[in-house]
């Protein structure tokens, strides 16, 4: 049976700027205004932030994902419209923090709405579908995009200007929508978490990429403000070994999380052994991120820290994901 009801939440974003990409924005009926709705449903609108991706917060979020759990425990399916530059990551913090239940479709565009060949409009009414589609429950939040649908743990902003740049790799996308209708050909093996993570106390996670030559200056700024840190070292998971000692000793007094710069591909476990390399940083008390990006695998730390988790419970939700 098809949702009666879609709420759909903007943000603001390239899908909602003026022409000449001025400050001010589109409203949220006038964003919905040139889409169609799928039949028998209708929309319930909530214009949440004007604002472009860059500037949105987690406290933001957490105020979003509020309101979306609100919306499926009603049975309503659910579409957030938001800029693309941290779209990703706004579909993975929901995804760790919201309730399953309906779908959730995360959608935006590349093309402001007064340019030839603006994406709105059709990315809009792909998500509407997804989200209205009963079909649809069970994968986790989703992203919809260039008709293609992507589970929140895989996707990536993959190009600064490409109409298709949102691409999940190593795993691909999770179906198309073909003629308005949702098609899904692969289905998560389970939930990114074990259960919703709730964001009941502040957190402060700091996110370190590495780069040739680094003398671990940014890894002495990480001292008391921050509670956990994450990584981003070269290749599989290596950093210099003149940095081995100053991550031993953070991760002595914080989690923090070993993931990789490239952006796809799981951490090694065991490869390589020598100093620097990802067993000797493992042994020494960092946490894989597994198959997350380095983003992805702050905002899942964040989301633990925030929801009270101790060292043990991180070392867990972190170890539950590094076969998917």
């Amino acid at each position: 049976m098809t949702p009666a009801t879609v709420s759909v939440f903007t943000l603001g974003g390239t899908i909602s700027a003026r022409a000449g990409g001025g400050p001010t924005r589109l409203t949220g009926a006038e964003t919905l205004a040139t889409v169609p709705v799928p039949d028998g449903v209708t929309v319930e609108l909530h214009d949440v932030r004007q604002l472009p991706g860059s500037s949105l917060t987690l406290t933001d979020l957490a105020a979003l994902a509020e309101r979306v759990d609100q919306a499926t425990a009603a049975g309503h399916g659910v579409v957030v419209v938001q800029g693309t530059d941290t779209l990703e990551e706004t579909a993975f913090l929901l995804d760790v923090v919201c309730a399953p239940g309906t779908p959730v479709a995360v959608t935006g565009a590349m093309r402001r709405p007064d340019l030839p060949g603006a994406d709105g409009p059709a990315n809009l009414a792909a998500a509407l579908a997804v989200a209205a589609d009963p079909g649809c429950r069970g994968l986790g939040v989703v992203t919809v995009l260039a008709d293609e649908i992507h589970a929140a743990r895989h996707v990536r902003k993959a190009h600064t200007t490409s109409l298709t740049t949102f691409a999940s790799p190593g795993a691909g996308p999770l179906g198309r929508v073909v003629e308005g209708v949702p098609r899904i050909l692969l289905r998560p093996q389970g939930p990114t978490v074990e259960r919703p993570l709730r964001l009941r106390e502040p957190a402060r996670v700091a996110l370190v990429t590495l780069s040739i030559g680094d003398g671990g200056e940014l890894l002495d700024a990480v001292d008391d403000r921050f509670d956990g840190l994450v990584v981003a070292a070269f290749g599989a998971g290596h950093a210099p070994k003149w940095l081995v000692e100053p991550l031993a000793k953070l991760a002595d007094r914080i989690p923090v999380v070993l993931a990789s710069r490239t952006g796809a591909g799981p951490l090694l476990s065991e490869t390589y052994r020598g100093p620097g390399s990802e067993a000797d940083l493992l042994s020494r008390g960092l946490l894989s991120a597994g198959p997350l990006d380095a983003p992805k695998a702050r905002l899942l730390l964040y989301a633990l820290l925030a929801d009270g988790a101790d060292r043990e419970a991180t070392r867990a939700a972190f170890r539950r994901l590094q076969h998917g």
